[in-house]
């Protein structure tokens, strides 16, 4: 039995950092500056591209990011292209011409290497947030999301400061539970944690009978309930790139039904990063932060609860 708790409690929210360096530092800076009794990223950890940087026979080295060609020709040339790729969430990696075409080739494992890379930034991460954020006061739990493969679940598991809250329930305070799901609904790009819909509402229904009181529980799910201004997402060509104009309702229909099925207190979600708002599903607030991860821009929302009641400002910075 929980001793109820009636103070105020403060979350700052954010999600989709996709390996983003400058967006992750602005969170735990915001952190420091907001001082939250909790803090979440809410899924969708880790970049998406390794970008080589081959040495040439001249000694310089090219990379070729955000479709353009880059060369170093001294250390701080490439100190600051390094730099550059690591702002927009990509892994850079220093290759030789003979290791780049061994990659190529499929003589070295490329995919190896990328999730080495991944692994490694992310302990970074979680060493960063510990070194900062130890010693003010704040909970702070990192879910993955559909994008992040399972290969970052024991860095975040082995870290004594950062929670995982990924399929739990558990207490953010001594009154709100809160239950985390880091999955989505089958998305075009066959993600890791990508589930058929029927997959899906069995898990939320496994942790829902969990929950002790649902009227001050907290929902923590990736993908935003369908067909709600939380989950539209632009119109894509067959072949995946996307239309002029237009957009398209993506998210989870059991997410959806689960919220409208339980009337948590508050739902928090992510993953279309164009959908940063606010839904009201009975009495359930959900909310989106949204995400500008590739251009530096840190997307937040800082939430205050007490009780059953709920207070929110969104933060951009």
């Amino acid at each position: 039995m929980c001793v109820i708790n009636m103070k105020k409690t403060k979350i700052f929210l954010a999600t989709d950092v996709h390996g983003a360096e400058i967006t992750y530092r602005k969170f735990i800076s915001a952190v420091k500056i907001y001082r939250p009794d909790v803090a979440i990223i809410a899924g969708d950890l880790t970049g998406k591209v390794l970008v080589p940087i081959v040495k040439q026979q001249d000694g310089t080295l090219v990379a070729y990011h955000m479709e353009q060609k880059h060369v170093a020709k001294t250390k701080e040339e490439l100190d600051e292209l390094i730099k550059k790729i690591r702002y927009a969430g990509y892994y850079p990696y220093c290759v030789t011409a003979e290791e780049m075409e061994m990659y190529k080739t499929g003589k070295l494992d490329a995919v190896a290497k990328f999730t080495e890379l991944v692994c490694e930034v992310l302990k970074n991460w979680t060493a960063l947030a510990e070194e900062h954020l130890n010693n003010v006061g704040v909970k702070f739990f990192m879910m993955p999301g559909n994008d992040d493969d399972y290969a970052i679940d024991e860095i975040l598991n082995a870290n004594d400061f950062i929670i995982n809250p990924a399929d739990k329930v558990m207490y953010i305070d001594e009154l709100h539970e809160m239950m985390s799901l880091p999955y989505s609904n089958i998305t075009p790009w066959n993600c890791p944690r990508d589930l058929p819909e029927e997959t899906l509402r069995k898990k939320i229904d496994e942790l829902a009978n969990q929950v002790e009181n649902m009227g001050t529980c907290i929902f923590n799910i990736h993908v935003p309930p369908f067909r709600t201004p939380l989950d539209q997402a632009p119109l894509l060509e067959k072949d995946l790139q996307q239309k002029a104009q237009g957009v398209q309702p993506v998210g989870s229909i059991a997410v959806y039904e689960a919220i409208e099925k339980y009337q948590p207190l508050l739902s928090l979600h992510g993953h279309i990063h164009e959908s940063r708002g606010t839904v009201k599903i009975g009495r359930t607030l959900c909310i989106n932060p949204g995400s500008e991860y590739s251009e530096g821009i840190l997307h937040g929302v800082l939430i205050v609860i007490e009780k059953e009641k709920v207070n929110y400002t969104f933060t951009t910075g």
